[in-house]
């Protein structure tokens, strides 16, 4: 393929079938929750829901450009994995603007409707977390998928967290705290993604490849 690297990571699973058909169950996985978790949300008034509703649909898109990148040289790889990673920090910043307008009208969400979707939403990106996981040190474009998959995880124990939380308290913080968590979770991870895309464009352009591209991003294994 033009443009990849001669690297066991490259050479072994950048586009082996395995990892397509790890791909083909993600989007699967990602695009049912997405429905389960919207209904969920508006349903219970969780605005970490309806914000996770939103990630798991943006996962979702994000898997179904990969599985098209795979084809590609470095350079559009690099290009798709930029686009997912602005898409990754787009999606924290309207979950800020969401929290705003959910603690402005300051109604608590329902808590036992929290805790079961998101038992099943943590559930759902466990598996695809563990699919995904032998792959997370590859290019950019791959380590992208990975950090959706993670991030996810994360963000399904904090939402199990928040239910518990307005369970107790009756208030609807616990809630609006998560989804902020998983703004900035979702803004630095994007960025993150932003930064070593840029470096395998640099690299591409310059025939060479980045030196990162056989390690993991720094606090990301």
């Amino acid at each position: 393929m033009a443009n990849c690297c001669s690297g066991p990571v490259c050479a072994s699973s950048a586009v082996s079938p395995r990892f397509r058909r790890a791909l083909w169950a993600a989007l699967v996985i990602n695009a049912a929750m997405f429905v389960v978790e919207l209904v969920a949300g508006l349903a219970s008034g969780s605005v970490a829901l309806w914000a996770d509703a939103l990630d798991f649909a943006g996962d979702a898109a994000n898997y179904a450009i990969s599985l098209v990148a795979l084809s590609m040289g470095l350079m559009w790889r690099a290009r798709v994995a930029m686009l997912k990673g602005l898409t990754m920090a787009a999606f924290g910043v309207v979950v800020v603007a969401r929290s705003a307008l959910a603690f402005y009208h300051g109604v608590p969400p329902e808590a036992m409707t929290m805790g079961l979707v998101g038992a099943l939403a943590l559930l759902a990106n466990l598996v695809t977390a563990v699919m995904l996981f032998s792959f997370r040190e590859g290019d950019a474009n791959m380590r992208s998928v990975w950090l959706c998959s993670r991030n996810d995880a994360i963000g399904n124990l904090a939402v199990i967290a928040a239910a518990a939380g307005v369970f107790g308290t009756g208030s609807g913080l616990p809630d609006l705290i998560v989804a902020l968590g998983m703004a900035a979770l979702a803004i630095w991870s994007g960025l993150a993604v932003v930064k070593h895309a840029r470096q395998e464009m640099l690299a591409a352009r310059s025939g060479g490849m980045p030196a990162t591209v056989s390690r993991p991003l720094a606090g990301h294994r």
